[in-house]
């Protein structure tokens, strides 16, 4: 499930650097910095990345997971400061 994830995002990230014009964002890893220190999104670029994500997510696994609730926000280490956080928090969801 964890390859499934990674793809969805990555997807999402291109898509995201793309539209960015972010050479970066373009050639995804699981360490590819998305949010906070070295991060290549700002909050509105993170919105719609975090958008997009959703929306695959349910479209793949016709789930429905929200990502940036107050469970994501009180985390020690944010889930969305790189590729390889996204998707361990996207899986951990999905198997709540």
């Amino acid at each position: 499930m964890k390859e499934h994830i990674f793809e969805i995002i990555s997807s999402a990230v291109r898509d995201m650097g793309e539209e960015l014009e972010n050479e970066t964002l373009q050639h995804v890893s699981e360490e590819t910095k998305l949010f906070g220190n070295g991060g290549a999104l700002d909050s509105l670029a993170l919105v719609s990345l975090i958008a997009d994500v959703e929306e695959k997510i349910y479209d793949t696994f016709e789930r429905a997971i929200v990502l940036a609730d107050e469970r994501a926000m009180s985390q020690r280490t944010s889930p969305f400061r790189d590729v390889g956080s996204l998707c361990n928090y996207v899986e951990k969801l999905l198997n709540d």
